[in-house]
């Protein structure tokens, strides 16, 4: 269990794929908090869960980035 949990954390913080995946997600996580939360934001009414669920509009799309650059690279060897 300590392995994969180690290669998990591994892949995470790659710093050949974290980058590039920290730029999408803080791009396309802006853009879909502010469809999903920005009316909440504006009216102050973020509550712990919305700024939970905010949270996932930035940790999603970062996930999602990092298995495509890993699937892409899988595919040239």
């Amino acid at each position: 269990m300590k392995k994969i949990i180690k290669k998990f954390c591994g892949i995470l913080f790659n710093p050949r794929l974290a980058p590039t995946a920290l730029k999408v997600a803080l791009f396309v996580g802006t853009v879909l908090f502010l469809i999903n939360h920005g009316t909440a934001l504006v009216k102050g009414q973020m509550n712990k869960e919305r700024w939970m669920a905010a949270a996932l509009s930035y940790c999603v799309p970062y996930l999602v980035n990092l298995h495509g650059q890993l699937v892409s690279q899988s595919g040239k060897n």
